[in-house]
C-alpha cells in the first residue's frame, strides 16, 4: 500500500528540468537526445536481449535483475517497465504466480526463484546500492548455486547500466505512469521484437 501511495505521488510530479519531450521516462530522454537512444536500447539489447556465450541467464531472468535493482532505486518507471517485460515473457513459459514473483522482486524480496537466481539478485542490488561492498564470496555463492561467470558478469552489468537509466529518468523527474499496467501493451513488442527493433512503439501514458 506504502509503494503504491509513493507510485501516485510520484506519477503526479512534473519535470524539473526544462525543455523535456511530453513523453514518460527513459522514452524522453531518447526523444531529447536521439543520438543517445541508438546507445540506450543497443545497451538494452546487449545486456537484456542478446545470446551470450556462457550465460544461462534467460531474457526473464535479466528484466528480473533490471527490475530488482530499479526497484532498490526507487525509480518507479524503471521497475514498473521492465517488471511488465519480465511478467510477459514469464507468462510465456507458462510460469505460475507471475504478479507475486514480480511485486516481491521490486520490493526487494527473492521469493518464488531458485539458489542461483537469488544469488545473482544479491550482486545486483549490492552493485546497485554500493559496489564495493560486492565479495568474491557473493560472487563464489553465485557459482556454487549454479550460475555461470558470465551470469555473475551480467548480474553486475545490468545493475550498473539500470543505475545510469534510473537516474536519467528520476534526475530529470521525466513523467511516470501511476500503474503498472501502462506498460503491458509496451511489453509485449519488447517480448516480440527486443528494443531497438522499429516495430516497438507502444508508449506507456
Amino acid at each position: 500500500m506504502v509503494r503504491n501511495e509513493a507510485r501516485k505521488a510520484r506519477s503526479s510530479e512534473t519535470p524539473i528540468v526544462g525543455g523535456l519531450p511530453d513523453v514518460p521516462g527513459i522514452v524522453a530522454v531518447m526523444q531529447l537526445r536521439p543520438g543517445l537512444a541508438v546507445h540506450l536500447r543497443g545497451l538494452a539489447d546487449e545486456l537484456l536481449v542478446n545470446d551470450i556465450p556462457g550465460a544461462t541467464l534467460t531474457r526473464a531472468e535479466r528484466e528480473l535483475l533490471a527490475t530488482a535493482v530499479s526497484g532498490a532505486n526507487d525509480c518507479f518507471y524503471c521497475m514498473d517497465s521492465h517488471g511488465a517485460f519480465a511478467s510477459e515473457l514469464l507468462r510465456r513459459t507458462s510460469t505460475v504466480d507471475v504478479d507475486a514473483l514480480v511485486d516481491g522482486i521490486k520490493a526487494g524480496k527473492s521469493d518464488g526463484v531458485g539458489a542461483k537466481m537469488s544469488a545473482l539478485l544479491s550482486i545486483a542490488r549490492t552493485v546497485g546500492y554500493n559496489p564495493r561492498r560486492l565479495t568474491r564470496e557473493d560472487v563464489a555463492h553465485a557459482l556454487e548455486a549454479g550460475a555461470t561467470d558470465e551470469d555473475a558478469q551480467l548480474a553486475v552489468l545490468i545493475a550498473s547500466a539500470f543505475c545510469v537509466y534510473n537516474r536519467m529518468v528520476d534526475g530529470l523527474r521525466a513523467k511516470t505512469p501511476g500503474s503498472p499496467d501502462a506498460y503491458r501493451a509496451r511489453a509485449a513488442e519488447i517480448a516480440e521484437h527486443g528494443y531497438r527493433d522499429a516495430r516497438v512503439r507502444s508508449i506507456p501514458k
